[in-house]
């Protein structure tokens, strides 16, 4: 089923309403902490990568490769 201008358009401002909240906890975004709403919500999002909760798929490796440290 084709969709009316109208209806790309309102599709549309409906996704970039919902670009413009924060990414952790959905409130407004401020412009100062884009695409977060405030310091708190950058902290805890620099916290979830810090800590191991976002992770980056990759290849894994055997144990006894060396993971790229210098000894």
């Amino acid at each position: 089923m084709a969709r009316t201008p109208q209806q790309r358009a309102e599709a549309k401002a409906a996704a970039a309403a919902e670009r413009k909240t924060c990414a952790i906890c959905g409130k407004p975004r401020d412009p100062r902490y884009d695409p977060f709403c405030s310091k708190r919500c950058a902290d805890v999002d620099l916290h979830r990568w810090l800590s191991g909760v976002y992770v980056v798929p990759g290849a894994p490796t055997a144990p006894d490769e060396p993971d790229g440290e210098e000894a």
